[in-house]
């Protein structure tokens, strides 16, 4: 079980420093439940979340409570709560505040996970606070907390071209998921480095992350996103069918 920072009476008469490892961490990764939702750009916070706990040995052992779904143990020397809301994104900060109420956590220990729109995909941004910047689920958490001044790792999912909502709960293209485990991997180091370092090194080392250039060679199958044109000539875009050359002639 985790102990709550200041009651666990072994902690008595240990350094600061020693203590500041003691603490638990929660990250909470942003997202919407249900299966709908489970590969869309808005749920990004939940699938770094879901590589943490992969890495940790944590797959199945994730219980209800608080609003969440909670895994929580030993890592790397450090407490961590790993945590997604199951309030839906607008709901968010309901689930946030009840966590930090049972864990009696400090807000220099909580990490949000969340998808942001205005970065271009791949890019990782972490801030120490700050306005949700439109995003339901970070304004809804500055309701419920009362403070703008909590920890967040932005991770981009690009530029909308079509109506915001519509781009939040759309799924990733071809050319973005064949880098998308790479974002990930990095998104849950980036975790990792603010839970033993704090924001501000995590930032020095993350918020210049830059993801490489999809595969020109690597191209979705026919008829999906990106895929090569169909024998008459068609291919599908992000912005819908498009003829590339003229039909093949029939034999």
């Amino acid at each position: 079980m985790l102990s709550a920072a200041g009651c666990d009476p072994a902690r008595v008469g240990t350094s600061e420093d020693e203590q500041q490892q003691d603490l638990v961490k929660i990250v909470v990764g942003l997202g919407n439940p249900g299966n709908q939702y489970a590969e869309t750009r808005h749920n990004i916070g939940w699938m770094v979340l879901d590589r943490l706990a992969d890495r940790a040995g944590w797959v199945g052992r994730g219980r209800e409570r608080d609003a969440s779904r909670v895994v929580q143990g030993r890592f790397q020397g450090l407490d961590l709560t790993l945590a997604k809301p199951l309030t839906y994104m607008n709901d968010s900060g309901i689930a946030v505040r009840k966590i930090l109420a049972r864990e009696r956590a400090a807000l220099g220990d909580l990490l949000i996970v969340a998808d942001d729109f205005a970065l271009p995909f791949g890019k990782l941004r972490f801030r120490e606070g700050g306005s949700g910047g439109g995003h339901n689920g970070l304004g809804s958490i500055i309701d419920e907390l009362g403070t703008e001044k909590f920890s967040r790792l932005r991770v981009g999912i690009g530029e909308p071209d079509r109506h915001a909502i519509d781009h939040v709960l759309s799924r990733f293209s071809p050319d973005e998921r064949q880098r998308l485990a790479e974002l990930i991997n990095t998104a849950a180091d980036a975790v990792q480095a603010w839970a033993h370092d704090g924001t501000n090194k995590a930032a020095n080392r993350f918020n210049a992350f830059e993801l490489r250039p999809a595969d020109a060679d690597r191209i979705a199958a026919p008829g999906e996103i990106d895929g090569p044109p169909g024998p008459d000539g068609i291919r599908r875009t992000k912005m819908g069918w498009r003829r590339t050359r003229p039909p093949e002639a029939e034999t």
